[in-house]
Parts: C-alpha cells; structure tokens; sequence
C-alpha cells in the first residue's frame, strides 16, 4: 500500500494537491508534494552519498539486486540498515538492526491482495515464534520510540483506513470479504460486485463513454547490453514451478521437480564450446564470473541460455546480470546478459 514513489494508495497521484489534503488531513501532517525514488533509483543515490540509510521490509535486495557485488558493497557503506524480515537473509546479515516479524499469510490477521487484484482475508494459523512481532507492531512501537503516535494497530481498523482514502477499495469491508470470498479492486462502494477485467469498458461496445482506448507506439531498442566476440551468449534468467524469487520462503523443503542452479543450453551450442551435457563450467559476463552445470535442452534457441536466480548460495548468478534499467518502468535489464561458457582446467 502506497509503495510506489509517486503514487498514495489507490494509484493517487502526490503531485496532485487535492490528493495530498485528503491523506494530510488524516494523518495531521504535511506531506512532501515531490515524486520520490524508486529502488534502482535508491541504489544509484547510495553510490553518490545521498542516501545513508535504508529500512528493507520484506526483500532482499542483497541477493535479488543486478550487478550484486556492486549492490552489496552499497548496502554495506550505509551508514544505518535496518531489515524487518522473517528470516535472516543475506541482507539481514549485512544490517545494524534487524526486526524479526511474523509471517503475514500464516502468523496475523489482515488482508492479502493477489495478482489479479483480488482482495482476501487472512487469519492466523500459528503464532509467531520466539520475539518475532507482527509487521504493525513492529513499526506502531518505533513510531513511539520517534516520538510519533501512529493511531491504531487493529487490522480492520487499518484497512477501514484505506478504504476511507482508496476510492477503489471504498467497497471492500471484512463483511464482504467475509461473505463473498474475495473482491477485485476497483471496488467503490458496498454495491459495486468488484471488477473481474480491470479495463472492461475496452469491451463495451461504446468504450463506455470514453472516447477512443488509448494506444501508443514504441520504437523497439532491443537488449542494452549487446552480444560481443568475448561474451557471445545471451543469457536470461527466470522463475522455476516450485521455487520463489531468491529462495528465502521456498528452498527450505524438498521438491521432486526441482532444478536450477544449471545453465540450460542448446545442445548445438554445447558442442561447439566442446563441453557435454551436466559438465562443470565457467560463465562470465562484463562483471564477473560463477561456476556452475550446464544442461542441455534441445528446445532452447540457439545462442541463448537460461537459469533461475532462486539460489544464490549455489550459484550466484546476479554476478553476472547488469543493472542497465528501464528508464519508465525503472526495472532492470535482468533478462538480457552478454555472456561466455569456458571449460574448467582439469
């Protein structure tokens, strides 16, 4: 909620001044009427000196960020890092305070919003173990040690809150989600049945009333990072079914499917590196270098290989990637490394 740097809850514009008076007047205080960073944006400000201290809830940018050696030594120069987190990451490790907090879909009670927008309740199945402390009352209490009262910590109480300020999550009260399952934002009022198709009216026959959908055109500028004689192999990197970004939550128990800490190749390309299928190799890019298996598989193009990021302690495979970003969606170029397979020395 509200974690994006240029947005309130509910998609709200900052710059927007009516926006801010409403969000100003129930917090009672003034509210900076600029656009903030976002996370690579934060990273490029820690390498000038003008970010100094970070609190990461939740993430892992450690192990998740590109060009990781260059991440890490930033998050290391902090002069304060605080980690709120449910288990002692690799960020967590590298932090002056860390915050043991109770995981949210197992542990408290609340809200959870899925992908596709649907709101549902959440209730605790087990209690937190040892001094770990839910989210809320973990950031209620700092609140007070700074001198600040955030108001309340019941979770209808918060999510009444939003709904309060969120025009789309107006119709969302506990009773409703209680009752009906779940409910799609936009969800105005206590009539409105939520929205399956966020864009619906691009199906209605008049557009609804809105004039024509709006559509632009790009100029496709392809991979920043460009194949060369010394890196001639793309590399992207992706999920696996059983796995979950940098592994904290999943690689904790066993699967029977599970793989990824291999190169997946094409096996045409294999044979002209001269190495076989499950060999220990070298993969480098412009900013480093891992070890790890290659596996062949015949339905990969040419040219390109493939492996997941869920393992960092096997294979540290964001060494490789490059931190070129998108300049509107502010994300980074993980999909689109320049790199080389070279055998082992015996």
């Amino acid at each position: 909620m509200g974690a994006l740097p240029n947005k309130f809850p509910g998609f709200q514009d900052i710059t927007n001044a009516e926006h801010r008076a409403k969000f100003e007047a129930v917090y009672g205080a003034k509210l900076n009427p600029e656009d903030g960073i976002h996370l690579t944006l934060m990273f490029e400000a820690m390498g000038r000196g003008e970010l100094t201290a970070a609190f990461v809830l939740g993430e892992n940018p450690a192990d998740s960020e590109a060009d990781i050696d260059q991440a890490r030594k930033l998050l290391s120069g902090l002069d304060c890092l605080v980690v709120q987190d449910i288990f002692m990451t690799r960020t967590a490790e590298l932090a002056d305070v860390v915050f043991p907090a109770s995981v949210a879909w197992a542990e408290s009670d609340g809200t959870v919003t899925s992908s596709e927008r649907r709101v549902q309740r959440t209730r605790p199945a087990v209690t937190p173990p040892g001094q770990a402390r839910h989210d809320i009352d973990i950031m209620h209490e700092l609140g007070k040690r700074m001198g600040v009262e955030l108001g309340a910590t019941e979770p209808e109480a918060l999510w009444d809150e939003l709904r309060s300020l969120s025009p789309m999550h107006g119709g969302m009260s506990y009773e409703r989600l209680e009752a009906e399952g779940g409910l799609q934002w936009p969800c105005p009022d206590l009539d409105h049945p939520g929205s399956p198709f966020l864009h619906g009216w691009l199906w209605e026959v008049d557009l609804g009333g809105r004039g024509p959908a709006p559509f632009s055109v790009v100029e496709h500028e392809g991979p920043n990072e460009k194949l060369t004689v010394e890196f001639p192999l793309r590399l992207t990197t992706g999920r696996s079914l059983d796995s979950y970004n940098t592994g904290v939550q999943s690689n904790g128990f066993q699967s029977p499917i599970r793989y990824g800490e291999e190169l997946d190749i094409n096996p045409a390309d294999g044979v002209a590196l001269d190495i076989v299928d499950g060999e220990r190799v070298s993969v480098s890019s412009p900013r480093g270098t891992v070890e790890m298996n290659v596996r062949f598989q015949p339905d990969i193009p040419v040219g390109l290989t493939f492996t997941t990021y869920h393992f960092p302690a096997l294979v540290d495979i964001n060494k490789l990637t490059n931190d070129a970003w998108d300049k509107r969606s502010g994300t980074s170029e993980f999909k689109a490394a320049a790199i080389r397979v070279d055998k082992i020395s015996a």
